[in-house]
């Protein structure tokens, strides 16, 4: 009896052993998860020495209030209207003599180009001179026959025939005296004894030569196109700009454009004709005046990119080098407070707006007091990173 006394009293106190070790362990698990919990690094916080944020050369500022404008990128090229813009061809053909232009070169209106050699510019020239001569004896005739006429000398059908004679050849005169100008002779400096089996090809406008497709002896026929000349005294851009982007512009818009080889938009221009059809990329040409085509780095055919500002906005705004990008969203650090040897940062989501001159349109997230904010202005990607390094 006394044996199996003792035996319960065992039993009890190993029972009530082991429920003072389960709740033992279970404070001491509750006391890990508490401190466990109170450890975990605030992913929005990052904590900086002195040190570092001196190394990171990290700099403070404000939200400012910008005019910053909504803009259209878009591309294009320099061009001359059709009126500047002159390919030059010899009219009749010919074996060219003499020609030393070269694309670039400059040259003014009557200047000429090539000098071109053909058997029937002797022809045309001898014709003209022997109808002119023709012309001289008929018209003599045509006086005779008037004078005989009011003396009823002859009969009303000789002069009727002298007189539709002459009118044929003042008409045949006319026509050989515009072909003769087509390549470049003078009808009136001509005389029997001067008869050239050459010619001249004249430039039509002031300007430069933009291609040369001649050397000399070679044969050219009509339809070859020998010069082709531009004249940039109204050069002028042509964008192309998609379809979505036009309803946001009209003429008078603003425009700042660079050449392709340039980084900053210095150079000006102004919207002044929208066209009227897209074309098979989805662009509709948009043309811009120039202020001036003086520049001599502004030539046709150049490639460029530009800006349309479509519109002007008062809106918040900061350094571009001030947001930060992390896991596809936009971000800014706001230095909280500094304690001894340390610096603390919040990071605070954005939204991006509008970039111009080196600054960005911000939105910030409701109930955010931007004006009293303390942001990095500078070096924000160090803070970013040592929170990075935090985290990992």
């Amino acid at each position: 009896m006394i044996m199996k006394s003792s035996l319960i009293i065992s039993m009890l106190m190993v029972a009530v052993f082991l429920m003072a070790s389960c709740g033992n362990t279970n404070k001491q698990e509750t006391k890990v998860e508490a401190e466990t919990k109170d450890s975990v690094i605030v992913k929005d916080e990052v904590v900086l020495t002195t040190e570092q944020y001196k190394v990171a050369e990290i700099k403070i500022g404000i939200v400012e209030q910008r005019n910053l404008s909504s803009l259209v990128k878009v591309n294009g090229v320099l061009d001359v209207p059709p009126q500047n813009a002159v390919s030059v061809s010899a009219p009749m053909g010919g074996y060219l003599r003499s020609s030393g232009l070269l694309p670039g070169q400059a040259v003014h209106k009557g200047q000429v180009l090539a000098v071109i050699e053909n058997p029937e510019f002797v022809d045309m020239q001898q014709e003209y001179l022997e109808s002119k001569s023709r012309m001289i004896f008929l018209e003599q005739e045509l006086k005779r026959q008037q004078e005989l006429r009011k003396e009823d000398v002859n009969a009303a059908k000789t002069l009727q025939q002298v007189s539709s004679e002459y009118n044929m050849m003042v008409a045949k005169m006319a026509g050989l005296r515009q072909k003769l100008a087509l390549i470049g002779i003078n009808a009136n400096s001509l005389t029997p004894g001067k008869i050239a089996r050459t010619a001249n090809l004249y430039s039509p406008i002031n300007g430069f030569v933009t291609a040369s497709n001649v050397n000399r002896g070679k044969y050219v026929a009509p339809t070859d196109v020998l010069f082709e000349l531009s004249n940039k005294s109204d050069m002028h851009l042509v964008l192309n700009v998609f379809e979505k982007d036009v309803r946001q512009l009209r003429v008078g818009l603003p425009i700042r454009f660079a050449l392709a080889n340039e980084t900053e938009y210095n150079r000006q221009a102004t919207v002044y004709l929208i066209g009227k059809a897209t074309s098979a990329d989805g662009t509709i040409p948009v043309h811009c005046h120039l202020p001036s085509s003086t520049d001599p780095s502004l030539l046709p055919g150049m490639y460029v990119k530009a800006l349309i500002e479509t519109r002007t906005d008062n809106v918040n705004a900061l350094p571009i080098e001030a947001v930060v990008e992390s896991d596809g969203k936009n971000y800014i650090f706001v230095q909280k407070d500094t304690a001894q040897g340390t610096v603390n940062f919040k990071m605070i989501p954005v939204v991006k707006g509008t970039e111009e001159g080196g600054y960005v349109a911000v939105t910030f997230p409701e109930g955010f007091d931007a004006s009293a904010a303390r942001i990095v202005v500078k070096g924000a990607y160090a803070v970013l990173s040592a929170m990075k390094n935090v985290e990992e």
